[in-house]
């Protein structure tokens, strides 16, 4: 009998090691996409200074400033909690000689926040999986620390924001 299931794209690059030097963006969201990181969500927000997070937000926040704590060769370059989701911009760096140093796998550093974060509610609250993109030149770079800069301003203009 043939495989009439469709097949799943993977969400990895086959064969890319995912400690490599290099600067990679990550998105993680939350089960059901469910508003857990801002106490404004509703609220007007013009500004993304305007953003207040609830208690679960700044336990994310304390997890993702954390990371280089725990990993000393990746810095966070950029980041961004968003009510539903958060986005990283990481960098895996090499030593003065231009030696890869020894780092996590991405996946390993997300499943060591979401693991504190977790621990620290009490609960799960992630979606499974998360969206990487390694970033291939300064051009991508640009338009993804971009991307995480407006994102809160572009966030009541998001298809999937809904007032809860």
């Amino acid at each position: 009998m043939e495989n009439e299931l469709q097949k799943r794209k993977r969400n990895r690059l086959e064969n890319y090691d995912y400690s490599s030097c290099g600067a990679y963006f990550l998105t993680i969201c939350t089960s059901e996409r469910r508003n857990y990181f801002w106490d404004n969500v509703g609220a007007t927000i013009g500004r993304p200074q305007d953003i207040v997070l609830s208690q679960y937000g700044k336990i994310v926040d304390e997890a993702i400033n954390n990371i280089p704590k725990i990993y000393p060769v990746l810095k966070i370059e950029r980041y961004v909690i968003m009510p539903d989701h958060i986005h990283l911009l990481l960098v895996v760096y090499a030593d003065e000689y231009g030696r890869p140093m020894v780092a996590p796998t991405m996946s390993r550093v997300v499943q060591q926040m979401k693991g504190f974060v977790t621990k620290r509610i009490g609960c799960s609250i992630w979606q499974k999986l998360f969206y990487d993109h390694i970033i291939r030149n300064q051009k991508d770079y640009e338009e993804h620390a971009n991307y995480i800069h407006k994102n809160p301003v572009r966030w009541y203009h998001d298809e999937l924001y809904t007032e809860e």
